[in-house]
């Protein structure tokens, strides 16, 4: 028998299917570090905002035993609920065996107005984002945490989150199966920073919940097939490089069929099959006009995208020549963060020599200020005599939103520190011409059929990295034995993250040399994949 949760519904269809036709290979696989340790983190900040709103008032809340067993959790939510509670916490609501639906809601709250429940869940991400004073036409409702009041919040922005509003509609349906379900049509979410309860409109989610469940019931039912297709998702899924049964990955099947998936990825792939694409040579081979439901940037550079990719060059140049700003004097910038909980390394290289910043102690923690004023001060003196001699300076990063949103951060939360800088002076640095960032550069000069990650493009100048482990989500764990969290603190994991980030701030400074001074000569053009390179027009697409 079946059975499907809200955390289905948003994701690959393919992988749904292989999940549940081969339980006992997904039991074998390690689950990766990153996954776990954001389920860890998820837990964390759940239990914290379930003793805050618990103590606040705990006669009003009936906390269903975490240790009970499924079936028991169901019948004391169902008695907790026919008996009026007006808060419940940890409620699971009984599976249902005809609908496959199964699972259960962080808050069920008592709509004392209409009747019934309100599903509230609590999520590890943002749900909004400060508005500063602008005008807005819209505004979203919020509530406070411990008293209900669903108000129009002038003071924040919604992030939009789908996967948030799929969930609450399918735990909706489940209050709605058993008469349980408030008229009002509404779910709410408490998110990261834990200071108001998002509340969403379910009247428009619901049609499109019901259609999407539908799908992926049958899917997982086994009454629909599905073909594999790359997403951002097959990062993480262990069927990309693994196939059940002896039979192909993901990856292998795609590779044999030549999917256009490969090359267009995600939602430009769907909307290439539409009009009759299925694989990177027909796109290669593509004359006329581009579709007219294309929004995905430019399609000629689609083309060529493809025809790069038959041809194996990983990169291809827009323009005669390849240009980065340089200055006298310039530094490489690279963090290191863990989830929201802050950024504990900020490493530099200047004139070959790798400085970097850090804390040890265990995130979350104020000494974080003390690394961090550490090294905006030592990043603006080295500015300020680059100034005072009268030389240029530039400082250089690959894709600044990290570091963007991590000087902000820091700026705020530790204010009046020593060397912190304020908001504004964060601001006039990393809008000035001296805070460069070199994934722009590699995005505006190059197409990159293999993608523009840092692990992909460095390579591509002759620069590798000394851990063939080294990524984001690897260094969560190495991070974790780093501080401690779980055992004793292993300085070698502090080794190892040292010169993981002492590798990043390298690899950028080799990618400037290398686009400075080579590329033009090393990477192939637009022209060279025009009509000589498939048949088809020059630049990829026909007058």
């Amino acid at each position: 028998m079946a059975f499907l949760d809200a955390r289905s519904l948003i994701g690959c269809r393919h992988r749904l299917r292989l999940d549940a036709e081969h339980p006992d290979m997904i039991a074998e696989v390690r689950e990766d570090p990153g996954v776990q340790q954001r389920r860890e983190a998820a837990t964390a900040h759940r239990t914290k905002v379930r003793d805050e709103l618990v103590a606040a008032a705990p006669a009003d809340w009936v906390v269903i035993d975490p240790r009970l067993r499924a079936g028991e959790k169901a019948a004391a939510t169902m008695a907790a609920m026919e008996a009026g509670a007006p808060r419940i916490w940890g409620g699971l609501l009984p599976q249902e065996p005809d609908t496959g639906r199964r699972g259960g809601a962080e808050f069920l709250l008592r709509d004392d107005d209409r009747g019934g429940y309100i599903p509230i869940i609590v999520v590890n991400h943002k749900v909004t984002d400060p508005r500063r004073p602008d005008p807005a036409d819209f505004h979203p409702l919020t509530s406070d945490l411990f008293r209900w009041q669903p108000r129009r919040d002038k003071h924040v922005k919604l992030r939009p989150q789908p996967r948030d509003q799929q969930r609450l509609a399918h735990l909706y349906r489940m209050l709605q199966r058993h008469g349980m379900a408030s008229p009002a049509l509404v779910g709410g979410a408490i998110g990261l920073a834990f200071d108001r309860i998002l509340v969403h409109d379910l009247t428009n989610v619901l049609a499109d919940y019901d259609q999407r469940y539908g799908d992926r019931i049958a899917v997982v039912r086994g009454e629909l097939p599905t073909q594999p297709s790359k997403v951002p998702e097959c990062r993480q899924c262990p069927w990309w490089v693994r196939g059940p049964d002896g039979n192909p990955s993901c990856e292998g099947q795609l590779a044999l069929m030549r999917d256009v998936s490969l090359v267009a990825p995600g939602s430009r792939a769907e909307v290439l099959r539409v009009h009759g694409v299925q694989t990177v040579d027909e796109l290669a081979a593509w004359e006329g006009e581009e579709p007219d439901d294309w929004q995905h940037g430019p399609f000629s550079e689609t083309v060529v995208t493809a025809r790069a990719w038959i041809a194996g060059a990983p990169l291809v140049r827009r323009f005669d020549t390849v240009s980065v700003r340089r200055a006298d004097v310039e530094v490489d910038v690279d963090l290191e963060s863990y989830q929201e909980d802050g950024a504990y390394l900020w490493g530099t290289l200047l004139d070959g020599v790798y400085r970097p910043f850090v804390t040890w102690d265990p995130l979350p923690t104020e000494d974080e200020g003390r690394s961090f004023g550490e090294f905006w001060t030592w990043l603006m003196r080295v500015r300020a005599d680059a100034h005072a001699a009268g030389k240029t300076f530039a400082a250089y990063c690959y894709s600044r939103t990290a570091e963007d949103k991590w000087l902000y951060e820091s700026a705020r939360r530790f204010a009046g520190k020593p060397g912190v800088p304020t908001t504004e002076q964060v601001r006039a640095f990393v809008d000035s011409p001296e805070w460069v960032d070199m994934f722009q550069a590699v995005t505006d000069q190059f197409i990159c059929p293999n993608g523009k990650g840092l692990k992909k493009i460095a390579p591509v100048a002759g620069f590798g990295w000394r851990d063939p482990e080294a990524g984001g989500e690897a260094s969560m764990g190495w991070y974790r034995r780093a501080v401690g969290y779980d055992a004793d603190p292993d300085l070698s994991q502090r080794i190892r993250l040292f010169e993981y980030n002492e590798d990043d701030v390298r690899a950028t400074q080799v990618l400037r040399d290398w686009m400075s001074q080579r590329a033009v000569d090393e990477v192939p053009s637009l022209s060279d994949f025009g009509r000589g390179a498939t048949g088809g027009p020059e630049g990829g697409s026909g007058a």
